[in-house]
């Protein structure tokens, strides 16, 4: 995976929802993420909350 920052909708891409879904499922499991692009260090708390996503690789 690479080590970049990204953006919610990429993230969301990842999983094949929206970001504003992606925004809900962060909210509902209490994740600490700030606004603005998702550093590594915030995706990998994504990525451990609601696991890997499937087009985790397929995404530039």
């Amino acid at each position: 995976m690479e080590h970049k920052a990204k953006t919610r909708q990429q993230v969301a891409d990842e999983y094949g929802v929206s970001a504003k879904t992606l925004s809900r499922w962060i909210k509902s499991r209490n994740l600490s993420i700030e606004n603005g692009l998702l550093t590594p260090v915030n995706q990998k708390i994504i990525y451990e909350a609601l696991g890997l996503p499937p087009l985790a690789n397929k995404t530039a």
